[in-house]
């Protein structure tokens, strides 16, 4: 048997021992046990479970159950967004914006939070627009923030209609047509 194929084999094999402790830690933080929930998060988030590792982040973040330590909880975060966990891609972006748990880094900022919006979390497509607004992280791009600040709109964030306001006034008519043009786009291609 092909390495690879066993290690398929083990890994589902051992796929629902990982999934019951998630459960299990999902059960206890839950109703307030913050002990047995890190425990159960601990073991999934070692078995390599995305669920766990995001949620093992924010007991780190928080301090629920454990002394508050933003190294794990970047640790975790990492973990579980290079993954593919959305929510994770998000506040690993957000993570290394504040500079918790790592030096302040605005382009890896900007790469988790492009991930993220690319995967439709509007949080993180409001981050996105604001920092190519200001030039954060990236090269200033006003048709770039209106694009994803028209997204974060389409997904509901609160905030995105006053930034949209406010980019419009400052962008000429040639970059507005631009980013409406990237936007009905980016709508068809959904």
């Amino acid at each position: 048997m092909r390495s690879g194929t066993c290690l398929l084999l083990c890994a589902a094999l051992l796929c629902p021992a990982v999934h019951a402790d998630y459960e299990d830690g999902l059960a206890a933080a839950q109703a307030g046990d913050y002990a047995t929930a890190l425990r159960e998060f601990t073991a999934a988030a070692e078995a390599g479970l995305d669920l766990a590792q995001y949620n093992l982040a924010i007991l780190y973040f928080t301090g629920q159950g454990v002394p508050q330590d933003p190294v794990q909880a970047l640790r975790w975060t990492r973990a579980a967004a290079e993954q593919g966990h959305v929510n994770a891609q998000f506040n690993l972006g957000v993570l290394h914006y504040t500079g918790s748990g790592t030096p302040v880094d605005l382009q890896q900022a900007f790469l988790w939070y492009e991930r993220a919006a690319e995967a439709q979390h509007a949080g993180a497509q409001y981050n996105l627009a604001t920092m190519y607004e200001t030039g954060e992280g990236v090269a200033q791009d006003l048709v770039q923030a209106h694009f994803w600040a028209s997204a974060a709109q389409y997904n509901e964030f609160a905030d995105a209609s006053g930034l949209l306001e406010r980019l419009s006034a400052a962008m000429t008519q040639e970059q507005l047509a631009a980013a409406r043009q990237a936007f009905a786009q980016w709508l068809l291609a959904l």
